[in-house]
């Protein structure tokens, strides 16, 4: 097998002829099936603490070739929703958190958001100590459930019984027709690039935080697009993929101006009495919820409407301007605010097919053989999400709002 993978701004756009040995090596290390289910669900959940998209064709690439051993009696079913865990528990905890990122960025933020949140880095979101413990536990009780809701033995169903499991060929690109092609089938225009990309992310990272520098969105996607490119290693290959790629995302991608002309209206729309539709609904917030109960009731809120919304993070954009006003009244810590949205937000993923569709597709299942395991982890993860926000909030105090 031989697969290497482009993420750009979050979502898997390539796959490219590169990693095909790592994958392998990766594969050797569980010894029964029950372990290689937990051992797919760690990777998962460690790979999409970078990104969601990487996590999932990742995690299905090393579920097909545990597959491919004979000595293993993994239950394929069991690990493809063991390699859905990422994007189920704490793929908005890590750094393609789409509102962690958002907040972290003045010039990606409505100014009506701004004036209402100020800017938060990320040591005010995911990397506090309590996004890390939170983390932390998600992934060990997950691991758990996955453990102990795994089938062995005679009632573990082998990958046979759903989809063909053979060697995967990296596509091989058309010969080269015309002269004028030779640059396209060559390296040589890489390697020129990636020297340029490479040379201006080091001088970025060197010149700040590590944590300030990958927070800026352009350098984070900049920073998957040449590393897709560089895998390609020839730009024929690389712009075919994104090209394949590209309608996979469509909906996604007709998802987010939607999203900015509603927070407009939100912000921006002002009743008779000068109250913007976000002040009232913040106010509906602060009537039904106080200080010590506003992480319950807005993760409770964010996870119900994330089931009718599947928007992968987006949707922060409509909440943050009436949630986060609420947070600035009743005086609660506003990037902890940021961090109560993306674990209750991610939630409803783990039955949400929506997001389930590129794992499927590498694996050749159908939503209904992996929900019922992942309906298991939702039915764990809802009251220990809630409850770990609930305690861990406490320990937080309120800041002000700080403007760029």
């Amino acid at each position: 097998m031989q697969m290497a993978f482009v993420v750009i701004g979050g979502y898997v756009v390539a796959t490219a002829p590169v990693m095909a040995r790592f994958i392998d090596f990766l594969a050797r290390a569980p010894r029964t099936g029950r372990g290689a289910v937990c051992y797919v669900g760690l990777v998962s959940m460690l790979t999409s603490l970078l990104s969601w998209g990487f996590s999932l064709v990742f995690g299905g690439l090393l579920v097909k070739a545990l597959a491919r051993r004979r000595d293993l009696d993994m239950d394929y079913r069991a690990a493809g929703a063991a390699a859905y865990l990422g994007l189920g528990a704490v793929w908005a905890m890590g750094l393609s958190s789409s509102a962690a990122q958002l907040q972290a960025n003045p010039a990606s933020m409505p100014p009506g958001l701004l004036e209402i949140t100020g800017v938060l880095p990320f040591s005010q979101t995911i990397f506090l100590w309590q996004s890390i413990v939170l983390t932390a536990v998600l992934i060990a009780v997950s691991l758990l459930v996955a453990w102990l809701t795994a089938p062995s033995g005679a009632a573990a169903r082998q990958a046979g019984e759903f989809v063909e499991i053979g060697e995967d060929r990296a596509a091989t690109l058309p010969p080269r027709q015309r002269p004028g092609e030779w640059l396209e089938y060559s390296p040589l225009l890489t390697v020129l690039l990636s020297l340029l990309a490479f040379g201006w992310l080091f001088s970025e990272f060197a010149s700040k935080p590590a944590v300030s520098a990958i927070a800026n969105l352009n350098t984070y996607n900049f920073l998957f697009l040449s590393l897709g490119l560089l895998l390609h290693w020839r730009p024929r290959s690389f712009l075919d993929a994104v090209a394949k790629a590209v309608p996979s995302t469509t909906g996604v991608l007709i998802q987010f101006p939607l999203y900015g002309g509603i927070a407009l209206m939100l912000t921006k729309a002002a009743d008779s009495d000068g109250q913007t539709l976000a002040h009232r609904l913040s106010s509906l917030f602060v009537h039904v919820a106080s200080t010590e109960t506003f992480t319950l009731v807005m993760g409770a809120y964010s996870a119900v409407l994330g089931f009718f919304v599947p928007s992968g993070g987006g949707k922060w954009i409509i909440e943050a301007p009436y949630v986060m006003q609420a947070a600035n009244e009743l005086r609660v810590h506003l990037g902890w605010a940021v961090q109560v949205y993306n674990a209750a937000e991610a939630l409803p993923n783990l039955i949400n097919p929506f997001w389930m569709l590129p794992l499927l597709g590498v694996l050749g299942l159908k939503a209904r053989d992996i929900v019922g395991f992942t309906f298991l982890q939702l039915l764990v993860h809802i009251p220990l999400v809630l409850g770990l926000l609930w305690l861990l909030g406490l320990t937080l105090a309120y800041q002000p709002p700080v403007m760029p």
